[in-house]
């Protein structure tokens, strides 16, 4: 059966909200959470963007069960990936071995932030493989002196680790993600409800790993008041993957975003109470072959309503589904 899963969209909500959300999300029966790692909203509108990973350490310690995960997290600019290794294992450790680290070749919005351009897609992916390789390195607990061409370490130790060591998942968008992924990860990461990722990661060494998709979602017994929230916040989302890896800034997101209709965002995410649009939204997952999906609810202020509403109608109908 596959797993419904509930985001912490770090852009939408202040973190201790954040921190609330993921309580009630355990309480209400969802199967795992997972948290963006942003330093930028995508619009102005969603108007946050904290520290993920001292929410995912408050969140690790105010829940019991509930597995954890970035979704995802760049370790090739904005940090080092020894910072990562560092950062992974101790949520590891606070979680009681409950935590996926999910990484990612990075946005524009979020890594530009420190300076040093913004690399072709193919360099960024060279440097997550190398990033990768330092992280598995440091998890042995030998002190790591690496030079590589893109990362060097110094005598580096990761001093506190888990006896069970943070699988890693990394997102694909194409053929270059799909065979890094297989070869390298342990789960496949995607926003998009494609078999045809899927098939491409099971040929590079993906066969049987587990797969994870995220779909957008805004709940709201009122359908109209739901199109307008979905169209404030989310209307980047359409712009895709190679669109929105490039933009720079949330002014750039809200340029390139101008000219979408509310009535544009409402066909491509699920708005209002009707539960069976929201179950065929997942559905595409389903069929895609995913084994995890994650919901994001656009609101910082109507996830309460959400959780509650997805405990008593939406996580039933999903899995009968």
């Amino acid at each position: 059966m596959t797993e419904i899963g509930y985001t912490l969209m770090g852009e939408q909500s202040r973190p201790t909200h954040l921190v609330d959300d993921a309580v009630r999300a355990e309480a209400a029966g969802f199967d795992f959470a997972v948290a963006s790692d942003h330093y930028s909203p995508w619009l102005a509108a969603q108007g946050h963007s904290s520290f993920v990973w001292s929410v995912l350490g408050a969140v690790a310690h105010a829940t019991e069960r509930i597995p954890l995960m970035t979704y995802v997290t760049c370790p090739i600019i904005r940090y080092h990936p020894a910072v990562i290794a560092q950062a992974a294992a101790t949520v590891q450790l606070l979680s009681d071995g409950r935590f996926t680290l999910g990484l990612g070749a990075g946005e524009n919005l979020n890594e530009h932030v420190v300076g040093g351009g913004w690399p072709g897609v193919d360099v960024r992916h060279r440097m997550l493989r190398e990033a990768i390789e330092v992280i598995r390195e440091l998890w042995t607990g030998r002190s790591v002196t690496y030079d590589g061409e893109y990362y060097e370490l110094d005598s580096a130790k990761v001093w506190d680790l888990p006896d069970e060591r943070p699988p890693i998942g990394v997102a694909v968008s194409g053929q270059q993600s799909c065979e890094l992924a297989g070869e390298l990860a342990d789960v496949m990461i995607a926003v998009e409800p494609s078999a045809e990722l899927g098939k491409m990661f099971d040929a590079a060494g993906g066969r049987g790993k587990p797969r994870v998709g995220q779909v957008a979602v805004c709940y709201d017994r009122d359908a109209d008041a739901a199109v307008r929230r979905a169209h404030e916040q989310f209307r980047w989302f359409g712009g895709g993957w190679k669109v929105n890896a490039e933009l720079p800034g949330p002014s750039a997101f809200e340029a390139a975003s101008k000219n979408v209709r509310p009535e544009d965002v409402a066909e491509q995410i699920p708005c209002g109470p009707d539960v069976k649009r929201h179950v065929e939204a997942v559905q595409q997952f389903f069929d895609a072959g995913f084994t995890h999906v994650a919901l994001v609810q656009i609101g910082a202020d109507h996830q309460e309503q959400f959780v509650a509403w997805a405990k008593d109608e939406l996580l039933p109908a999903l899995r009968a589904a």
